[in-house]
């Protein structure tokens, strides 16, 4: 039995981060393992996040008080169900600043629920910035940088970037050839069933890139899941 139930917030103040192909590529790695997962779409105007998992991922207006209840309470319940939060950037700062408002991470404590900040870095002083400002307002916060090699462009300091970001802690998602991207983008498309049963249509080429990309990524949601257990396990 799981000591906590996790969150996993996948966000960024800016667009274009691969926030939420993160958020598609952790919901996957759930559902391919037979587990259960529950999602949170915050873009009321174009929840792709959503409209790929439905009956998973719900979508909420962060702008509307109900909304905001129905799913903070929703992410306060140690179930055992990972939950997966897709933040947009239009609404990164009054959500974490919500969460403040509220005392989420306090509250999330007490419910043995234990929230995961997954921080899509770019090249901009706002990411730093933000990220900054995440480490310094929840010192407990779980701050993962996520970089996104296909999404925003890091540069040829991408490296030293990397370092003056806070925490030790670092996810990698890897670039993808525009024909394994495009099957993974189709709207009907389903990453599990497709490693499970592949459709007709799915040429061979394009399951070995799928494979080639996902398995590296999988790797890592798996290894920082183990490395989680572990230091929970110190506390039974």
């Amino acid at each position: 039995m799981e000591q906590t139930t996790k969150v996993y917030f996948c966000c960024s103040p800016n667009k274009r981060s691969g926030s939420t192909t993160t958020a598609r590529l952790l919901t996957d790695y759930f559902l391919s393992r037979g587990r259960g997962a529950a999602g949170f779409d915050t873009d009321p105007h174009v929840p792709d996040f959503a409209r790929r998992f439905p009956g998973v991922v719900k979508v909420v207006d962060t702008a509307k008080i109900h909304g905001q209840i129905d799913m903070f309470d929703r992410l306060l319940v140690h179930d055992q169900t990972p939950k997966v939060v897709d933040v947009h950037h239009r609404c990164y700062d009054s959500y974490f600043a919500t969460i403040g408002q509220i005392g989420f991470m306090e509250e999330a404590q007490v419910a043995m629920v234990q929230p995961v900040a997954l921080f899509h870095v770019d090249a901009s002083p706002d990411s730093l910035n933000a990220a900054s400002a995440l480490a310094k307002r929840w010192p407990n916060l779980r701050l993962v940088v996520v970089r996104n090699k296909g999404a925003a462009p890091h540069g040829p300091d991408a490296r030293d970037l990397l370092d003056r970001f806070p925490h030790a802690e670092r996810l990698l998602i890897g670039a993808v050839d525009w024909p394994t991207w495009k099957a993974f983008d189709a709207q009907d498309f389903s990453l599990p069933d497709a490693l499970k049963a592949p459709p007709a249509n799915l040429s061979m080429g394009v399951l070995i890139g799928l494979r080639a990309w996902v398995t590296p990524i999988f790797r890592q949601f798996q290894l920082f899941e183990m490395g989680l257990s572990l230091e929970n396990s110190q506390f039974l």
